[in-house]
């Protein structure tokens, strides 16, 4: 049973990169969510997607989810990049919530997938 987020690497400000997360398993039972943990600081969430489409106030308008289930597949499309997008960034698949805030999607996650890093910098 594996979840694998990739598509990471080193862009300029302003760049775009698409991070995938991959499962072998039906993802389609499952919410997932995107998270980032720069160096120094705790894991924060990104976005969700599934009773709700959420985004944390610092990427909305710049970062986008999406979720192919017959590809077992979420996807993150990051436009705009900042210097402070620079973090690890983990899938995870969730429970079915009404995420409003940031701080409620560490709780709902049930699996955590590996990571994948972006880095933004010129």
């Amino acid at each position: 049973v594996q979840l694998q987020a990739s598509g990471g690497g080193l862009v300029q400000p302003g760049g775009s990169l698409r991070l995938s997360c991959v499962a072998s398993f039906d993802l389609d039972y499952y919410a997932v969510g995107w998270f980032r943990q720069a160096p120094g600081k705790g894991r924060e969430g990104v976005s969700y997607v599934g009773s709700v489409t959420f985004y944390t106030d610092s990427v909305k308008g710049r970062f986008t989810i999406s979720r192919d289930d017959a590809q077992n597949a979420v996807y993150l499309q990051m436009n705009s990049l900042k210097p402070e997008d620079t973090a690890v960034y983990y899938c995870a698949t969730m429970t079915w919530q009404y995420i409003t805030a940031a701080q409620e999607m560490a709780r709902a996650v049930l699996r955590w997938g590996q990571g994948t890093q972006v880095t933004v910098s010129s």
